[in-house]
């Protein structure tokens, strides 16, 4: 049970409100609005990554995955192996990202970003070489979404784990990525 109440969304007023109710019905979007005014730019900003950044969405969700197992973040671990299939991953690779200290089954670029997404995890700045290898293949704007979305799913991972938001029941297994 979560360690803060959930909010009906059909309740929660203003801009606020407006973004929950767009959204799918999940009780992270049910228990943001504790904090209202946060909770508006905490969404933007996600949004801004699954749907406006350069990054391809499979090296995205393979990065977020790789986060999510890191943290040991059950509910986003769940939410983003439904999100990685729509990306077009195969399980074989998603397998691969939740695997700690092993990039099998991911090709040369893939691995190159799981092992980024480690470093920046473990380590808060990644080696040189490991940076100039990244920022060869991404590019600037790329490399700049790729460590945005490490650090924000590092957040929702640590929000998630610490307020214990319950994976929905039943599980939402099979909805539609929602875009704007």
């Amino acid at each position: 049970m979560a360690r803060m109440p959930y909010f009906d969304v059909n309740e929660v007023t203003g801009p606020l409100g407006e973004l929950v109710r767009g959204r799918p019905p999940l009780n992270l979007y049910r228990i943001l609005p504790n904090a209202p005014e946060t909770a508006i730019g905490f969404l933007s900003l996600g949004r801004a990554i699954l749907t406006k950044s350069a990054l391809p969405a499979t090296l995205r969700e393979l990065a977020i995955l790789r986060v999510g197992a890191l943290c040991r973040a059950t509910y986003e671990i769940h939410q983003h192996r439904r999100v990685a299939r729509a990306a077009g991953l195969s399980q074989a690779k998603i397998e691969a990202a939740l695997s700690p200290d092993s990039t099998e089954g991911l090709d040369w670029r893939e691995t190159l970003v799981v092992t980024f997404t480690d470093a920046v995890v473990r380590d808060v700045k990644a080696p040189e070489e490991l940076y100039a290898r990244i920022a060869k293949e991404l590019g600037d704007q790329q490399t700049m979404e790729l460590l945005v979305t490490i650090g924000y799913y590092m957040l929702v991972s640590r929000l998630l784990e610490n307020l214990e938001v319950d994976i929905e029941n039943p599980p939402i297994e099979h909805l539609e990525m929602h875009r704007d």
